[in-house]
């Protein structure tokens, strides 16, 4: 990070846990000295979009604070500023982070350090080209995630390559219409699917309108899902 980049630092209060934040002053900075996030293909416009907390976030937080986490090893994708890591961490998960930013790192570890809490495990990753040594875990969240049209297949294809085959995904999405087509690429890996509003977002600025949605696959699907594919290639 350089000296001329703008931070401001702030508490988020998610239940009645303080998460403190150092994050960027608002979605235009920018410093690329060495070129790394343009060699990446982040561009100047996209580049700060890590480095804010947005509504997505929040709402992500809010439903992990008592979200079941006995015994499960955690992913976070797109993790950005990391805000539900970082609660899932005050919560003694065992989360990993993960994010393409190559900052992310930087802002995540200032952050776990502002909290006082043990360091979060991350890994940048590129959805396009896992070559990452991450594993399978229980539990996969995220927020935002879904952008563009072909970011649909990526990431119905990055949770199948990092899920058990027992798992549960939760993905929020603010309402860029591509949660249909997620869902029935996510079904296609034997998840079953919902959507659903968030209850209460009193914690906003303003009203919601996005969804939560809910993935849940069981050890059978994916067992059936397996012998279907074998047959497929006889």
């Amino acid at each position: 990070m350089t000296p001329s980049l703008r931070i401001i630092y702030q508490t988020i209060e998610v239940g009645g846990t303080d998460i403190h934040l150092c994050t960027l002053r608002d979605t235009q900075q920018f410093s690329d000295p060495g070129g790394v996030a343009h060699g990446l293909g982040i561009s100047s416009a996209t580049w700060p979009i890590f480095g804010v907390v947005w509504p997505s976030s929040i709402v992500l937080a809010n439903h992990m604070l008592d979200y079941n986490i006995d015994g499960k090893r955690i992913l976070e994708i797109g993790c950005g500023i990391a805000l539900s890591s970082l609660l899932l961490n005050s919560r003694q998960a065992d989360i990993t982070a993960t994010d393409y930013h190559p900052d992310v790192e930087f802002f995540l570890s200032r952050n776990t350090r502002l909290n006082k809490s043990k360091n979060i495990a991350f890994e940048r990753v590129d959805w396009t080209n896992d070559d990452s040594q991450l594993g399978l875990f229980d539990l996969i969240i995220g927020s935002d995630l879904l952008y563009e049209d072909h970011h649909v297949q990526l990431l119905a294809d990055f949770i199948h390559n990092h899920a058990r085959p027992e798992c549960d995904a939760i993905i929020i999405d603010p309402g860029r219409g591509r949660k249909n087509k997620f869902s029935s690429r996510m079904q296609e890996y034997g998840f079953e699917s919902s959507h659903m509003k968030p209850l209460h977002t009193d914690y906003l600025d303003t009203p919601f309108k996005g969804y939560i949605l809910s993935f849940s696959r069981k050890a059978e699907a994916h067992n059936t899902l397996g012998l279907l594919n074998q047959t497929d290639q006889k």
